[in-house]
């Protein structure tokens, strides 16, 4: 299983996953920043939380493949974050963006040896999942310092109008958090075709006249009653009187 797998790449996977653990810490700080209470910019948090969790599974699959390949992960001493002093969304951003271009840089090194060394495995597999990947990444950080620039976002930590705008209108820190909309509460069942029959509708009827009468909570089992249907055979008035009476 390690036929051609040098022991130099072996010794250079372990220090770049090492490195791209570091990375991981780096976003995670910065993602724990900005969702502090003197803060609070919750979409800015989220989406460095997100990639710090990507970066995470980047090293992870690394330690994969380095199994795979035959070889076994050394772990490295993972140093603090030097990111106390990006106290403001601009430095963060330009941290993230030097962080980046490092791991780009890291990964080239890693390519490069591996075609020195007669490795064109591990050169094709950094090449396709990481290299691509973080050339995406850098490009976004430069769109997103581009518009942090034209906002005049903040550099010393003091929140600005513009840290506002980019927290609630930046397409790039929305996309991570919005949960996908539905048109239906959780708690209703789906709408029944009528039949004309109406026994369905007979029955909240006679339960909600009963919670009238003093038999427990009113709304207790009233759900969605404004769009039940109309039916064609005149039963639909007497919902419709019996909604009015609710």
């Amino acid at each position: 299983v390690r036929h051609g797998f040098p022991a130099a790449v072996e010794e250079a996977l372990c220090g770049v996953t090492g490195a791209q653990l570091e990375l991981h810490y780096c976003l995670q700080a910065l993602g724990e920043y900005f969702d502090q209470s003197h803060v609070a910019l919750p979409n800015i948090s989220k989406f460095f939380l997100h990639q710090a969790l990507e970066e995470r599974k980047a090293a992870e699959a690394l330690m994969k493949y380095q199994q795979e390949r035959g070889g076994h992960y050394c772990s490295k001493t993972i140093q603090k974050p030097n990111c106390d002093y990006a106290v403001g969304l601009m430095k963060a951003l330009e941290l993230a963006m030097v962080q980046w271009k490092t791991m780009l840089r890291y990964f080239e090194e890693l390519y490069a040896l591996s075609i020195e060394n007669a490795d064109p495995h591990s050169a094709s597999t950094m090449k396709k999942q990481f290299i691509g990947p973080k050339i995406q990444k850098i490009k976004l950080m430069g769109d997103l310092l581009t518009n942090a620039r034209r906002l005049d976002c903040s550099q010393d930590g003091r929140n600005s109008l513009g840290d506002y705008f980019m927290d609630r209108l930046q397409k790039e820190f929305r996309t991570i958090i919005e949960p996908e909309s539905s048109d239906h509460c959780s708690s209703c069942p789906p709408l029944q075709p009528c039949t004309g029959a109406a026994e369905g509708l007979k029955r909240p009827q006679r339960e909600s006249y009963q919670h009238r009468n003093g038999i427990g909570p009113i709304y207790a089992t009233i759900h969605c009653t404004t769009m039940l249907p109309q039916c064609n055979d005149g039963t639909g008035a007497k919902v419709k009187q019996g909604r009015e009476g609710l």
